[in-house]
């Protein structure tokens, strides 16, 4: 599942799809200088929630603890209304698997990246605090490598997550057939 993903674009072209829009994206602490980085568990992500004057992007911590004490980075979505809870949009231009077989005691990393799009949205939730990415059933890129999939939007549609009308249907469904690029990024292959 899910555990490390990646963002390597500017803060004002989250922006674009809520100015397209007619909307806003509010930056409550000002227009973050985000460096281009590789987030894991427990890391301050950038996420956009709704906020009182419209989107706003907020540093959150990915990963709420469970009454266990286990970090909670990755949430099934199948049979589950989000009505009432808070919901977040994580940026992203890429996201991680790992498979076996172990190559010098590491397992094979794959980068996946939306088609025809520079970045995308993963849904998600926020709860105390923190946030975790929504998964669902995966569509066939994702298949032969994980056995689920988080869920994924592209940039226009980030806004119809956050609206609380919104029916959740049609957006917590795996990607079709091409929407991913696969690429292999450990072990290198010469």
């Amino acid at each position: 599942m899910c555990n490390n993903y990646r963002l390597h674009i500017p803060a004002n072209q989250l922006a674009a799809p809520f100015r397209d829009a007619g909307r806003t994206l509010v930056f409550p602490g000002g227009l973050p200088n985000l460096e281009p980085a590789d987030y894991s568990i427990g890391d301050a992500a950038p996420v956009v929630t709704q906020g009182p004057d419209g989107a706003q992007l907020l540093m959150t911590r990915w990963a709420w603890k469970s009454p266990t004490g286990k970090p909670v980075f990755n949430f099934r979505s199948d049979g589950r209304s989000f009505g009432d809870s808070i919901r977040c949009l994580i940026p992203a231009d890429g996201f991680y698997e790992f498979t076996e077989p172990k190559v010098q005691g590491k397992k094979t990393k794959w980068l996946f990246t939306m088609a025809g799009h520079p970045w995308f949205w993963i849904a998600g939730v926020i709860k105390n605090g923190a946030f975790a990415m929504l998964t669902t059933a995966p569509g066939p890129d994702v298949a032969p490598y994980h056995d689920r999939q988080i869920v994924l939007l592209p940039p226009s549609a980030g806004a119809r997550w956050l609206n609380l009308s919104a029916p959740e249907d049609f957006i917590l469904q795996p990607c079709p057939a091409g929407t991913l690029v696969v690429q292999k990024v450990w072990p290198e292959t010469t």
